[in-house]
């Protein structure tokens, strides 16, 4: 079993500084979630607050509302601040429906696996 050492104590301390202010967590499976950073711990667990899960594709996107959210630190990539004052996407992009979003990822998931299956098909041409 591994324990926590006063180096690991060092890296997680930071994020004292992020408590009660608005953040973006980027998670190790591409989710990106926005909410009040609460609590968190010496493993970078977090508890956000008012946390909603931003799903962008293309020029749309939507903010589903997840509520209270306990992040667990090992799926952590990127935790930043969100300056409040600036506008936080660009103004082409347009708010959607959760339901719109869905159906526009799965169309997104089938043309890259589409991609991906007309590649193996064609490996056979490569000349190399």
């Amino acid at each position: 079993m591994s324990w926590a050492g006063p180096e690991d104590v060092y890296l997680t301390t930071s994020l004292a500084s992020y408590l009660d202010k608005k953040l973006l967590v980027l998670l190790r499976d591409g989710r990106k979630l926005m909410g009040i950073l609460r609590s968190f711990d010496q493993f970078a667990n977090a508890v956000l607050e008012g946390a909603c899960e931003r799903a962008i594709v293309g020029d749309l996107y939507c903010d589903i509302p997840l509520g209270l959210y306990v992040i667990r630190g090992e799926n952590v990539v990127l935790i930043g601040e969100l300056d409040l004052e600036k506008e936080e996407l660009p103004p082409q992009m347009t708010r959607v429906s959760a339901s719109e979003i869905k159906r526009a990822q799965k169309a997104e998931r089938e043309a890259t696996d589409l991609k991906g299956s007309m590649r193996k098909r064609m490996e056979f041409l490569d000349m190399d």
